[in-house]
């Protein structure tokens, strides 16, 4: 792989990965609740999850739910239902704020293991990326050498650059939270971050391959 190509994946990731997803928007929202440290917890989790997805594309997957539509569908509609759990469920949490905008005693508290489990299901839970992966990173690879290393390089600047983007929108959720002591805008952006996810959800159950 030439620098030239490598270059050219890694500012395509880079766009790529800033466009406002399940994993950003799900970032953003513990940044705001729980802050900037718990944050890290899902980012591990989303990140652990598209290591694993783009690897098991590389591995054939991408090509086994390609051949198998039914398959395919079940894990879409498990996806899907999934992101729409999770805009209920930051629907429900809108309402857990005292009038000085400080979360009630009775909100509760998320631990370590379930922002990991969190993050990691909503980074799988999209099949297309497997799909995505399989047309995505092939595309450059040099096939007069030896794949593998190519795979890694380019497995390891995709994680880089969508860790950089987790950071980023956690920031900005950081910042946004200095915005939303108020509890009516807190409530609003709770009701908006909901919707966000079930609409990501909506969009995976009714999009087409």
């Amino acid at each position: 792989m030439t620098f030239h190509t490598w270059l050219l994946f890694a500012a395509t990731a880079f766009l790529l990965s800033a466009m406002p997803g399940p994993n950003m928007m799900h970032v953003m929202s513990i940044s705001v609740r729980y802050g900037l440290l718990r944050s890290v917890a899902v980012m591990a989790g989303c990140m652990t999850a598209i290591v694993l997805v783009v690897t098991a594309s590389l591995a054939g997957m991408a090509g086994v739910l390609a051949a198998s539509p039914r398959l395919f569908a079940v894990l879409r509609v498990i996806g899907a239902a999934y992101l729409v759990f999770l805009g209920v469920r930051v629907w429900m949490a809108r309402d857990s704020v005292e009038e000085d905008g400080r979360d009630t005693p009775s909100a509760p508290v998320i631990g370590v293991q379930q922002l990991l489990r969190d993050g990691f299901l909503t980074g799988i839970s999209n099949p297309k990326l497997l799909l995505f992966a399989a047309a995505f990173l092939p595309q450059f690879v040099n096939p007069a050498v030896p794949h593998m290393p190519q795979y890694v390089l380019l497995i390891v600047t995709f994680a880089v650059v969508e860790a950089f983007w987790y950071l980023v929108y956690a920031g900005g959720g950081r910042i946004l939270s200095s915005w939303l002591r108020t509890p009516v805008v807190r409530r609003v952006f709770g009701i908006v971050t909901g919707t966000v996810f079930m609409g990501f959800g909506a969009m995976l159950l009714l999009a087409r391959v």
